[in-house]
């Protein structure tokens, strides 16, 4: 099948996003800051907005970003990149909650660090991590989703670079557009 969305045309085929690992990784962060601002954090809290509102950034440019994709390469690039930048914030608020909490933050050589690793790159689904909400300590949360968010955005800067070598491939959408009128006329 073409990328396009007719023979000859100059529309991209939209993306399924929901297939995307960095994309179900980026649903599991939202659905656990939600759980963790709720269980560690008063709504009075201006981290609690914000995490909130970086976890759900994180996650839904990368649609907007992917859908817009079908017609503007640049607004999908930007977008997808903005949740890259959604997703750092977010990695900044579970560092600065182990910090300023006392608690530690997993490397490599942690007891607990290669299990963690495991679990989060073995499981993608929300239904996989739901369950252990009320069984994680605040440290363990906090792990978990600065593992997650490393992996979501290793993952995005994967789909950044696809994005940049079909640009480079294909060029933008009036390159395809001139492209296609012209093939259009027989020219």
């Amino acid at each position: 099948m073409s990328k396009y969305l007719n023979n000859g045309g100059f529309l991209r085929y939209p993306c399924n996003y929901r297939n995307l690992v960095s994309y179900k990784k980026t649903v599991i962060l939202y659905d656990m800051t939600v759980y963790y601002i709720t269980a560690y954090l008063k709504p009075s809290d201006r981290t609690y907005d914000q995490m909130k509102q970086a976890a759900r950034s994180g996650k839904q440019n990368i649609v907007e970003g992917l859908e817009d994709r079908i017609t503007s390469t640049d607004t999908g690039l930007h977008l997808v990149n903005v949740a890259r930048g959604s997703l750092q914030e977010l990695r900044e608020d579970y560092e600065d909650e182990l910090r300023s909490n006392r608690m530690e933050q997993w490397q490599q050589g942690h007891s607990r660090y290669a299990g963690m690793l495991q679990f989060c790159t073995a499981h993608n689904e929300i239904d996989d991590y739901m369950a252990w909400y009320g069984k994680w300590d605040r440290e363990t949360f906090c792990n978990v989703a600065l593992t997650l968010i490393h992996q979501a955005d290793r993952g995005l800067m994967k789909l950044l670079q696809q994005m940049e070598a079909d640009f480079l491939a294909e060029g933008g959408v009036k390159e395809r557009m001139f492209a296609a009128r012209k093939q259009q006329r027989g020219y």
